[in-house]
């Protein structure tokens, strides 16, 4: 549940995130903390948004609340979002990095009342948002890397990834890499996470996999 206020003009717009993970959990107390920092440091609170999620569901979809208060920060009504710690707002390790990227790129502030804070506005929030930026470029060059590895071995192997009837273009264009990364040994759900795609894209390009071999031109 959401409400949302108007505007003040000389305080810094913040966003209240608060997650738990089962209905016998409440969201009463992370939202009085919240409220009370908020107060406290003078920011004006334009959103309170609270749901009931597991932490083990790590499809965005899975966060309707979160998804608003990145809309904001997209649509820059915000300044900063507030949590009790990063854990209630990241779904894994490379989500948070993403969505700390996207919010620097937004000039939006992430705080954690306990642990990290990625608050753009001090010395040590602007170095980690620096570190983050640099992470997230690593695991683009990383990813990168893999695709033209897995093109490459499945080369090796006589396979050719084309324009192949029954496939979508997300599964002929990281059919290679899926494979791969299951040969790996890799879950069907942290293949779909890592590559921001449908457990169902997986499934396929593995159900149907063996047909990608021998069709003409290239990915």
């Amino acid at each position: 549940m959401n409400h949302v206020d108007e505007r003040h003009p000389l305080r810094l717009r913040a966003a209240i995130y608060c997650r738990v993970s089962t209905v016998n959990q409440g969201t009463d107390r992370q939202v009085v903390e919240l409220l009370q920092f908020a107060d406290r440091a003078k920011h004006e609170v334009v959103g309170t948004f609270t749901e009931v999620v597991s932490g083990a569901k790590t499809s965005a979809k899975d966060r309707v609340e979160r998804a608003k208060v990145l809309d904001l920060a997209r649509q820059r009504k915000i300044d900063v979002i507030l949590v009790s710690e990063l854990t209630r707002w990241g779904r894994s390790t490379q989500d948070l990095v993403d969505t700390l990227h996207d919010l620097q790129a937004w000039g939006v502030s992430l705080i954690a009342l306990n642990g990290l804070q990625f608050d753009l506005s001090t010395a040590q929030g602007k170095l980690f948002a620096q570190l983050m930026s640099a992470l997230a470029e690593f695991e683009r060059d990383l990813l990168r890397e893999r695709v033209r590895s897995g093109m490459a071995a499945a080369k090796a192997r006589g396979v050719t990834f084309g324009r192949q009837k029954g496939f979508a273009p997300t599964q002929r264009r990281k059919g290679a890499l899926i494979l791969s990364m299951k040969n790996e040994g890799k879950s069907i759900r942290a293949i779909a996470d890592e590559l921001r795609i449908s457990t169902g894209t997986v499934q396929k390009v593995l159900k149907r996999g063996k047909t990608l071999i021998n069709s003409p031109g290239a990915v």
